[in-house]
């Protein structure tokens, strides 16, 4: 939908974006997204383009300025547009997220190993001379979130602090790969907000 209006895509562009939306935190290889489209099929890569500029029409998108989808060179696509959660009848019970903040981008980390370095195939791509391909793990797990140095070139820092085994993140840590600082946020359960105090 754009404001009442209805946007009309193909079902293939539609689950392309899907597939797009659902690994934001990384690129995705043109060749997992043929196998993910057309399993077993040979297809060539000009239907791949096809697709991306019907989405990229959908949503008002350009290659050369892009807001919701990237090309990466000699790679694949990556989707790098905001997006807001609505969570139907307002229950988020039990639903906890993680986030890397980097250069006002909210980066999302899912459950379990996420790599983050300059290599494509990373869960977070940080494309910056200085970050190794595999710079850094976080591992989200059940009761905490720890970071991990993967024996990269210029060290990870939690707090300024140089890290050499699994350390735990706590919200608003910042860190830093190399040249890039982050932030790791944990965002209040859906409902809670803040209230100043009464003067």
């Amino acid at each position: 939908m754009r404001g009442r209006d209805e946007i009309h895509v193909s079902p293939k562009a539609l689950d392309l974006l899907r597939i797009l939306v659902e690994n934001r935190s990384r690129a995705v290889s043109r060749a997992d997204l043929q196998n993910e489209l057309w399993p077993s099929t040979f297809v060539l890569d000009t239907n791949l383009a096809s697709l991306v500029k019907e989405i990229r029409h959908a949503l008002g998108d350009t290659a050369g300025d892009p807001r919701f989808v990237r090309t990466v060179h000699r790679f694949g696509y990556w989707f790098i547009g905001q997006l807001e959660h609505a969570v139907e009848g307002g229950d988020a019970h039990g639903a906890v997220r993680y986030w890397l903040i980097w250069e006002g981008r909210q980066l999302p980390l899912a459950a379990g190993e996420n790599i983050l370095g300059r290599s494509p195939d990373a869960s977070v791509w940080i494309d910056i001379s200085g970050v190794s391909r595999h710079h850094a793990r976080i591992v989200v797990g059940a009761n905490q979130v720890t970071m991990e140095d993967l024996r990269s070139k210029n060290g990870t820092y939690v707090g300024g602090r140089r890290i050499s085994a699994a350390s735990p993140l706590a919200d608003g840590d910042q860190i830093r790969l190399g040249p890039v600082v982050i932030t790791f946020r944990i965002p209040p359960p859906a409902g809670v907000t803040e209230t100043a105090p009464a003067s």
